[in-house]
């Protein structure tokens, strides 16, 4: 047999039952949840900036990254509402490569499911009580969502789950936004198309159970550009990228229209740089066209302490292992041009 069964992991309940969410903490996600839902059904016209690293590699340094976004967040709380990336699963194109710290704890020693399972949940909630801030994390295994079912603001569809069935089953019973992303060919009606199934009930098998979900009326779109035919990336923030969309939604019946434009990935080709750029371009676009502005919830922009990536085993504090990032000061400094923006 090529698989080797190591041991039965702990449910979700047995974990969330040794760490357990004070009530107090659990104010707070059901506060922040309520206002992020407002945004996203249009109720309040605040601006959503899921910001972080690419992946949450160690501990200290993102809740120190997490830290200073919290003093940016007090100053401009009346026009951006922040939802700190913390993400610990990561999807690799190939299958090689770091996965995240559900996988690796420590990322220069070997896989450990059980000890990345409590770490995620650790890391989660220090930055909960640390911050005030609950996050945002990629669903990249579905049936490993319930180990922080209680403690997300937002939850990510990446664009290689966007097509699968559990990706949008689960997704429909979540009660906060989940963003679905465009496949990595650019189709965006197979995003519509999962958006569509998020947004409606269903009956499925959820870990070994017989699940009934309400419907995620909060579920939406997120664009981060594609890979043509020949591996090239391209963008689809523009003007005329936003108002398709926007007309595909008016013609779709779905509830909430919304889009977060992810300023990295293909829409920047993983220049990082970029980002700041495409994100005063889509503000831009905003303010010309009553129709995209009203598309437009927010961006997802991948953010560090220290500028670019590093290798695994170089230990640059702060300094990202996988995609390239803004480092802090211009992360601080795009947050305060974004609020002055709108």
């Amino acid at each position: 047999m090529s698989m080797i069964f190591e041991r039965k992991l702990p449910i979700p309940q047995e974990v969330k039952a040794q760490y357990p969410l004070s009530d107090d903490l659990a104010k707070i996600v059901s506060a922040r949840a309520e206002e992020l839902k407002d945004i996203f059904t249009g109720k309040n016209d605040k601006l959503v900036l899921v910001i972080g690293p690419c992946s949450a590699d160690n501990e200290d340094s993102v809740i120190d990254y997490i830290s200073r976004l919290r003093t940016v967040q007090e100053k401009v709380s009346d026009k951006i509402f922040i939802v700190p990336r913390i993400y610990t699963n990561k999807p690799r194109t190939t299958g090689d490569g770091y996965k995240g710290m559900l996988h690796q704890p420590n990322p220069n020693e070997k896989p450990d499911m059980y000890k990345g399972i409590v770490a995620i949940r650790e890391l989660h909630m220090r930055a909960l009580k640390e911050t005030g801030f609950s996050c945002a994390d990629e669903m990249l295994y579905p049936e490993n969502f319930r180990y922080l079912s209680d403690i997300l603001a937002y939850v990510a569809i990446g664009a290689r789950s966007v097509e699968n069935q559990q990706h949008r089953l689960v997704s429909s019973g979540l009660g906060i936004p989940v963003g679905m992303k465009n496949p990595t060919s650019g189709d965006i009606s197979v995003m519509m198309n999962s958006i569509t199934a998020a947004q409606h009930k269903h009956t499925f098998i959820y870990r070994g159970w017989e699940v009934h979900s309400e419907g995620n009326p909060c579920a939406h779109a997120i664009l981060r550009g594609y890979v043509n035919k020949h591996g090239q990336s391209l963008p689809n923030y523009h003007y005329e990228d936003l108002i398709h969309l926007a007309e595909t939604y008016a013609n779709s019946g779905l509830e909430n229209p919304g889009v977060i434009v992810d300023t990295n990935h293909a829409n920047s080709g993983k220049k990082y740089l970029e980002q700041i750029r495409i994100a005063k371009e889509v503000l831009h676009s905003c303010r010309h066209d009553a129709n995209i502005k009203k598309l437009v919830k927010g961006f997802m922009i991948e953010s560090y302490i220290e500028d670019g990536a590093q290798k695994i085993g170089e230990c640059i504090y702060g300094k990202s292992i996988t995609d390239p990032c803004l480092g802090w000061e211009k992360t601080e400094k795009l947050i305060y041009d974004i609020a002055d923006l709108l």
